[in-house]
């Protein structure tokens, strides 16, 4: 019989639905944090600059999304599985960048300051995938510090900040040092470094979340039509 290989992220590709299963089942992580970042705004939506679900309702629905992109690329992955995957990904880290400079700016969050990012990444996906992996790498370098200036210039939203920041390094840390050839890779393993990294990125998103339009919290004007 001939050896399964191993895919990227160093899990053995499956000959079934599911190329890489342990890495598409913990895709639902994401998932997951989308419906609690809803929740836990139902419980805090209440008072003076308070975040309302509807006000995350943007930021929950692509973190799901990057939960349904993940699953495809790790499952079926199809010819557009780096658009399904990609997208609601850079989506996610444009509109976190855009919160970040709405807040320090003292200003509400235009929508289409991470919407016009996000769809000029759209051709760099679809025509030459390396290049627009360089440029999410750009993207998501961008989104973190950014937050981190915000958790200087922010003491209520320091903790949540720098939690969500230590979340992310420590799934990126994983991830890579378990990829195909590194450190930590065991194909056979039940346990893969790149299903830590969806946990630990989506627990990060979900301590970030109630950190968003907290440009309200400072007593700025409630947000016009065009915040999303």
């Amino acid at each position: 019989m001939t050896p399964r290989p191993a895919g990227p992220g160093c899990e053995l590709l499956a000959a079934g639905f599911l190329q890489e299963p342990v890495s598409a089942v913990s895709s639902a992580a994401y998932v997951v944090a989308a419906v609690v970042v809803l929740g836990q705004a139902r419980r805090r939506g209440v008072g003076p600059g308070a975040v309302r679900p509807r006000e995350v309702a943007p930021f929950a629905a692509l973190v799901a999304g990057i939960g349904v992109g993940s699953f495809v690329q790790h499952g079926p992955d199809p010819a557009w599985s780096d658009l399904a995957h990609d997208l609601p990904l850079a989506a996610t880290l444009c509109l976190v960048a855009a919160d970040g400079v709405a807040a320090l700016r003292s200003r509400p969050r235009r929508w289409w300051w991470w919407v016009a990012p996000t769809a000029l990444l759209v051709p760099a996906i679809l025509l030459v995938p390396r290049p627009a992996d360089a440029a999410q790498a750009v993207v998501a370098g961008v989104a973190v510090v950014v937050t981190l200036l915000r958790a200087r210039a922010e003491p209520a939203v320091r903790a949540r900040a720098l939690v969500a920041v230590g979340l992310l390094a420590l799934g990126g840390l994983v991830g890579t040092l378990s990829r195909a050839g590194g450190p930590l890779c065991d194909p056979a393993s039940v346990w893969q470094g790149h299903a830590a990294w969806h946990v630990l990125s989506a627990a990060a998103l979900v301590v970030l979340a109630p950190a968003l339009g907290g440009v309200r919290a400072r007593g700025s004007r409630p947000a016009a039509s065009g915040r999303a």
